[in-house]
Formats: structure tokens, sequence, C-alpha cells
């Protein structure tokens, strides 16, 4: 059974987050590079623009996360808790955040994207060209870069799918190139 197929069987082909029944997708949770049930769920196409940042962030239609951050399957409680946090200045989301546990290892994926950090603390990944990076991006080396501790390099034009980006350091993103995870440095990639 593919990752979709156990999806739809799970939510009874319900999005996950507000039960819409219309234009359902699945959704990778950033920064995974794998695709697995642990870290997909299954979501409508307006919770997925909202999420991705396409479209402007409706207030009212998150009120569906007090339902769904007690959902069993933690993909879906670590996304209530992301999109909680960015909401968090409306003032019910806070609420709802005070009462929602995730355990360490939850909470740590959870903050992976720095959802929880304040527009002033965050780390902002840019390119060569100074375009703004956010995880799940795609890029391409600009010039070819000997990958330490391998006889690998990692050839100019390589497009690098599904960058996930380093919290703590503004210069590094990571991606799989040839099958391999490896460290970029970004002043060596172009957004596509």
């Amino acid at each position: 059974m593919s990752v979709l197929q156990t999806l739809q069987e799970r939510s009874k082909n319900t999005c996950e987050l507000c039960a819409s029944t219309e234009g359902l997708t699945q959704y990778i949770l950033p920064p995974s590079l794998n695709e697995n049930v642990d870290n997909s769920i299954l979501v409508c196409k307006t919770c997925l623009g909202q999420i991705e940042g396409h479209v402007e962030l409706d207030v009212n239609h998150w009120r569906c996360l007090n339902d769904s951050m007690w959902n069993e399957h933690v993909a879906v409680q670590i996304l209530s808790w992301r999109m909680l946090q960015r909401l968090r200045h409306e003032g019910w989301p806070k609420d709802l955040l005070d009462m929602m546990y995730l355990d360490d290892d939850a909470l740590a994926l959870a903050r992976a994207t720095g959802e929880h950090e304040d527009e002033a603390n965050k780390i902002i990944h840019r390119d060569s060209n100074g375009v703004v990076l956010e995880a799940g991006d795609s890029v391409v080396l600009i010039k070819d870069l000997k990958v330490k501790g391998s006889s690998m390099v990692a050839k100019q034009g390589t497009a690098v799918r599904n960058i996930r980006l380093d919290h703590e350091n503004a210069e590094y993103i990571e991606g799989k190139v040839d099958g391999q995870n490896i460290v970029i440095i970004t002043k060596f990639v172009k957004k596509t």
C-alpha cells in the first residue's frame, strides 16, 4: 500500500487538520527528505496553500486546530503545533499551545522549521543571489563542490531538491546529492 493510500485510509479521506473532503493531497513535513507515513499527513488545498504561504492565513479557518492538535498521529500534532505558533499573536492559539503536549522528540521535530521563533530572531538562509531559501526548496549548485569525508565531487549544475535548513547557521543547508545527504554552503547554490 502506498503512503498516500495509507494516509487516505487512516484519515477516512478527510483533511487531517480541518476535516474537509475536497482537494486532498499528501503533505510531507519539512525538513523530512524521505516520504513515509510517519512524516506525512493528508491535507486539503485550502490548508496546503496557507501552510506553504501561497495564500494569506485565514485565522478563522485554523480554529480546526482545537481538534487536530489532539490527533493520535505525531505528524498531525507537529503540524498543528507549527500552525498554532504562526498564529500565536492572535490570542486563542496561545491558549491552545499552553494545553498542548509533545514529547521531547516530537517537540524537536516541530521546532526544526523555526516556527516558534520571532521574526527578528529567525536565521535567514539566502542563496548566492540573495534570494531567501526555505525548507523544501530546490537549488542548483553553481560550482563543483568536494564533499568532506569522501572522494565524491558534487558537480556544478546538479539539482538538489527538498533542501533542509540548518537552524543554527544561515550559511548551511542540507540535501541529497547522488543519494547521499550532504551539507552545502549557501553561497554555492542558486534557488530554482
